[in-house]
């Protein structure tokens, strides 16, 4: 047997005249539930997760932490460490005598505050203009229709299937010839304009794909033309996109390797990477504590920026594969 229930509308006097009855009649099963049959709203209930489930959820989390929490915490505790303590076996989880001597040498046996700073005005650099020229890029393949645009930007793309080091002899080259050797500017040429920016104007794309068109549609009505709609409306809607180009861009940079090993030579010029591997003794050997130092040193910005901007990055790059 149905139950028939009245549930009585709100009064629309377009669709209804004056008198009218608003009532509608909405057949119930018996099997429903008397809050149902009466006609009032039934929220659906949450079940609760046993408290045991979620114990066993995070402990599982922070076993598989471990692997890599463990090496960035030795590499700070043996920072604090004298070297005849780094490999004591069993290792410490914290120094017994802390000492700030590692960090004290990593200043003096090298310029290490200018290379720091070195690393840092390049990597700002560099992502700086990454985000510019791949998010103008990015918005001209998006929406700027013109002959051969697929073609092109396949073209562009396969830049990032070529290894840095196949061009990394015929760049030298060039820059040789220019006089740029043992300067800054084929770290901030090449990096702002290789495989990381070709990534980027990707990415630039994918997102500008996804905006709606009548926000270009609006803004050409109100007298914007091409640049002011790019620079006005397009760019202000892109910033989890541009987040996630301005981390990884950074993060390459700040961890070149190759490219400053082959363009500079002198120290005051050097980058983070290429001065770590110059903490050495007389005798060839690795001074460790001072490595260390200079090594957690050189992961503090990398561990800032991964920490305050990972939700940023992971919705940035979630929303370049929207649409394709």
């Amino acid at each position: 047997m149905r139950t028939e229930s009245r549930l009585r509308t709100a009064p629309t006097g377009a669709r209804n005249d004056a008198g009218a009855d608003d009532t509608v009649a909405v057949t119930v099963p018996p099997e429903a539930s008397a809050d149902a049959r009466a006609g009032r709203t039934v929220g659906r209930r949450r079940p609760v997760g046993s408290p045991w489930r979620k114990v066993l959820f995070y402990g599982a989390l922070s076993l598989l932490a471990v692997p890599f929490v463990f090496p960035t915490w030795w590499m700070f505790t043996s920072s604090l460490k004298p070297i005849s303590e780094i490999f004591a076996f069993p290792p410490e989880l914290w120094p017994s005598n802390p000492t700030l001597e590692g960090y004290v040498g990593a200043f003096t046996e090298q310029p290490f505050a200018l290379q720091y700073w070195n690393s840092m005005y390049i990597a700002v650099l560099v992502t700086l203009g990454t985000m510019l020229f791949s998010s103008m890029a990015g918005y001209a393949f998006a929406r700027i229709r013109f002959p051969g645009q697929d073609l092109l930007f396949v073209v562009v793309l396969t830049g990032l299937l070529i290894p840095s080091e196949v061009t990394i002899v015929p760049l030298f080259q060039l820059f040789n010839s220019w006089g740029m050797i043992d300067t800054h500017w084929p770290l901030i040429l090449v990096t702002t304009f290789g495989a990381p920016s070709v990534l980027a104007t990707f990415i630039m794309r994918q997102y500008f794909i996804t905006l709606p068109v009548e926000l270009e549609e609006a803004g050409r009505i109100d007298g914007l033309g091409r640049w002011r709609i790019y620079w006005s409306i397009a760019l202000p809607l892109s910033r989890s996109a541009l987040a996630a180009v301005a981390i990884f861009t950074f993060l390459n940079v700040w961890n070149l390797y190759l490219e400053p090993t082959v363009y500079l030579q002198t120290p005051e010029l050097f980058t983070l990477p290429q001065a770590l591997t110059r903490y050495t003794d007389a005798y060839g050997g690795e001074m460790w504590n001072i490595q260390l130092a200079a090594a957690t040193l050189t992961a503090l910005p990398v561990l800032i920026v991964f920490v305050f901007a990972q939700k940023q990055f992971v919705e940035g790059l979630a929303q370049t594969g929207l649409k394709g």
